[in-house]
């Protein structure tokens, strides 16, 4: 995504698990499983990708604010020094926006570089629905909310009492209004309801439902059976941190594992693939530093 995610197969459709939906938009321009010796710092390596443009690509690819975005906040995740030229790639590609979840992920970025959010926090608002839906689903909503507070904006209580109604039963929250729940909207509503100053039971659902997505090697999946990746197991973790726990047992070991040589990290065990999108994913996690970012 911008803040879109594919339950794609891997190797063919770009894996990015950051939701619970198919989304082969979401290659990043000619991603490949390409090892870049460049650097052996995840820092570093993020930096390496950086054009001349000032936006963010995977090797071999083009520049898009959705990957500068989440670039930009890896690198302020990990207290790295904001990248020049990022804030002005995003500022200059915001019309291109289209979608309510890349329009919210470039405000939180915008408003982390120092940027002046209020044109896009505006347009956030513009989305908002009587029933306090922002966006056209759960998932808009969750970064809608992380948008406003990332800007230090008030968010409205119909839109807490929406994302509150679409928790499941299990505990977990799907990308849309029926889905099935996955760990990584779980783990992100959870981080939007506490950034709203929500405690008590729905946290403790939400978290024990990510629970259940833990497998014995430590790491998470996005659903029940499709195996530990890297970028679930960095949700669950912001998501325990958001809550003030520690990270689950084996979590951090198992993200850990899966550093490459150049610094930057495997989608899982088996599989390499968006490799700077993984990295700048998992950085926040290991620095446990939720969003919105403080």
């Amino acid at each position: 995504m911008g803040v879109k995610t594919a339950i794609a197969l891997v190797l063919t459709l770009v894996v990015a698990s950051d939701t619970g939906k198919a989304a082969p938009e979401q290659a990043f321009s000619n991603a490949r499983d390409s090892f870049v010796a460049v650097s052996d710092t995840p820092v570093a390596y993020l930096r390496a990708h950086q054009r001349s443009d000032g936006g963010f690509a995977e090797s071999r690819g083009s520049s898009s604010p959705q990957l500068t975005a989440w670039a930009a906040l890896a690198l302020r995740s990990a207290g790295a020094r904001a990248p020049g030229g990022a804030l002005t790639y995003l500022q200059a590609h915001e019309s291109r926006l289209a979608d309510a979840t890349d329009l919210e992920l470039v405000a939180i970025a915008e408003t982390v570089l120092g940027g002046d959010p209020g044109p896009l926090l505006a347009r956030i608002e513009r989305l908002r629905k009587p029933s306090g839906a922002i966006g056209p689903s759960v998932n808009s909503t969750i970064w809608g909310i992380l948008a406003l507070r990332q800007g230090k904006g008030p968010v409205r209580r119909s839109s807490v009492r929406y994302l509150l109604r679409r928790q499941s039963r299990s505990g977990g929250w799907s990308w849309y209004v029926g889905g099935q729940p996955d760990s990584n909207d779980t783990a992100a509503a959870i981080e939007a309801l506490r950034a709203a100053g929500i405690r008590g039971k729905p946290i403790r659902r939400g978290l024990s439902y990510l629970f259940r997505l833990q497998n014995r090697d430590g790491g998470f999946e996005l659903t029940p059976g499709r195996g530990s990746d890297a970028q679930s197991t960095a949700w669950a973790i912001q998501a325990f941190a958001a809550a003030r726990r520690p990270a689950p047992r084996g979590s951090l070991a198992y993200l850990r594992r899966l550093r490459r040589p150049d610094g930057s990290f495997r989608y899982s065990a088996r599989y390499v693939t968006t490799p700077v999108w993984v990295t700048a994913q998992v950085l926040p996690a290991l620095n446990r530093r939720p969003f919105p970012l403080q």
